[in-house]
C-alpha cells in the first residue's frame, strides 16, 4: 500500500502539478464570476440537467438520454444568446486583468486629484439642486460607439462645464456625458438599457442606462437622481445607491489610481478633501 502510494507520488511531474493548479484557478474564477451575475441560477439548472443526463446513461434510459442530448445541444446556443453581455464582460475582464487603463497612464497625480475634486463638486451641486445627471468615465473598454450617438465636446473638465451640460435648458442635457481621461469628451450620448428587473422597478431610465453600460463595458458610471438627488454608481453590472460624497471620492480615486499608490496626497492637496477646500469652477 505504502509502496503504491510512493510510486504514485514519484510519478507526478511538475507539469502535472502546474496543470492542476491552472485548472483549479480557472474553475475558481469561473465560479466567482458566475456568482456575481444572473447566470448563477442558470448554472444550477445546467448542473441538474447534466446530473440527470449522466444518470440516464448509467441506468440506460434511452429515451430520456436522447431528449437530454438534444436539449443540451440547443441549450448551449441559447445560453450564448441570452447571456451575451455577461460572456462579453467576463472576457473583457480577463483581457484587462492587471492592466492600468491606458486612459490614465500618462496623467499626473495632481491632475487626477484635481479632476476627482471637480467631479465630486459637480455631483454635490447636482445632488443639492436635484439636477439629473449621468456621467460615464471611460476606462479600458473604448466607448466610441456610445460617443458616436452624442456630440463631441473634448473640453477641459470644470464644475461649470458639467453644470451647463446638465442644465435643464441645455440642448445637451438629455443623455450621458462621457469622460475620457481628465477631459469631458462627449455629451448627450445614448446608453444601452439593462434588461434586468432586479435593480428595482422604481428606478427610471437614467439608472437603467447606467447599469446597462456597466454590463457591456468596464466604464464607471455616476448617476444623480432628478427626483431625490440621491447619488448612485454603476460598475461591473452592479448598482450602488445612496452614496455620500466621501465614498464617491474614494471610489473615483480607486478608478484613476492603480492599487498600492499613495492616495493620501489628496488631503494635502485639497487641505482635507472635497469638504475642506474651495470649489473650483
Amino acid at each position: 500500500m505504502i509502496d503504491n502510494l510512493y510510486g504514485l507520488f514519484m510519478s507526478i511531474k511538475i507539469t502535472d502539478v502546474l496543470d492542476i493548479v491552472i485548472v483549479a484557478f480557472l474553475l475558481y474564477k469561473m465560479f466567482g464570476f458566475i456568482k456575481e451575475t444572473r447566470a448563477q441560477q442558470l448554472f444550477r439548472g445546467v448542473l441538474l440537467i447534466v446530473g440527470i443526463f449522466l444518470l440516464s446513461e448509467l441506468l440506460n434510459l434511452s429515451l430520456l438520454n436522447w431528449l437530454l442530448t438534444r436539449l443540451i445541444t440547443v441549450g448551449l446556443i441559447a445560453v450564448v444568446i441570452l447571456f451575451q453581455p455577461e460572456i462579453r464582460r467576463g472576457l473583457e475582464q480577463i483581457g484587462r486583468r492587471g492592466i492600468l487603463s491606458r486612459q490614465f497612464r500618462d496623467i499626473g497625480k495632481e491632475e487626477i486629484y484635481a479632476t476627482v475634486h471637480k467631479i465630486v463638486d459637480a455631483v454635490d451641486d447636482f445632488s443639492s439642486t436635484r439636477t439629473g445627471a449621468l456621467m460615464a468615465i471611460e476606462r479600458e473598454t473604448m466607448l466610441n460607439d456610445i460617443i458616436e450617438s452624442g456630440v463631441i465636446v473634448d473640453a477641459e473638465m470644470s464644475v461649470r462645464l458639467l453644470g451647463n451640460l446638465f442644465y435643464e435648458g441645455s440642448p445637451l442635457h438629455d443623455g450621458a456625458v462621457i469622460i475620457r481621461g481628465v477631459r469631458v469628451h462627449a455629451a448627450s450620448c445614448v446608453l444601452p438599457l439593462t434588461s434586468r428587473s432586479s435593480i428595482g422597478k422604481n428606478l427610471g431610465t437614467r439608472h437603467r442606462a447606467g447599469v446597462g453600460l456597466s454590463e457591456v463595458s468596464d466604464a464607471f458610471v455616476i448617476i444623480v437622481s432628478e427626483e431625490t438627488g440621491a447619488i448612485s454608481v454603476a460598475h461591473n453590472g452592479t448598482l450602488r445607491r445612496f452614496l455620500d460624497l466621501k465614498t464617491l471620492e474614494k471610489m473615483l480615486l480607486d478608478i484613476y489610481i492603480p492599487a498600492g499608490e499613495d492616495t493620501d496626497l489628496l488631503s494635502r492637496i485639497f487641505k482635507g478633501g472635497v469638504f475642506g477646500g474651495k470649489k473650483e469652477a
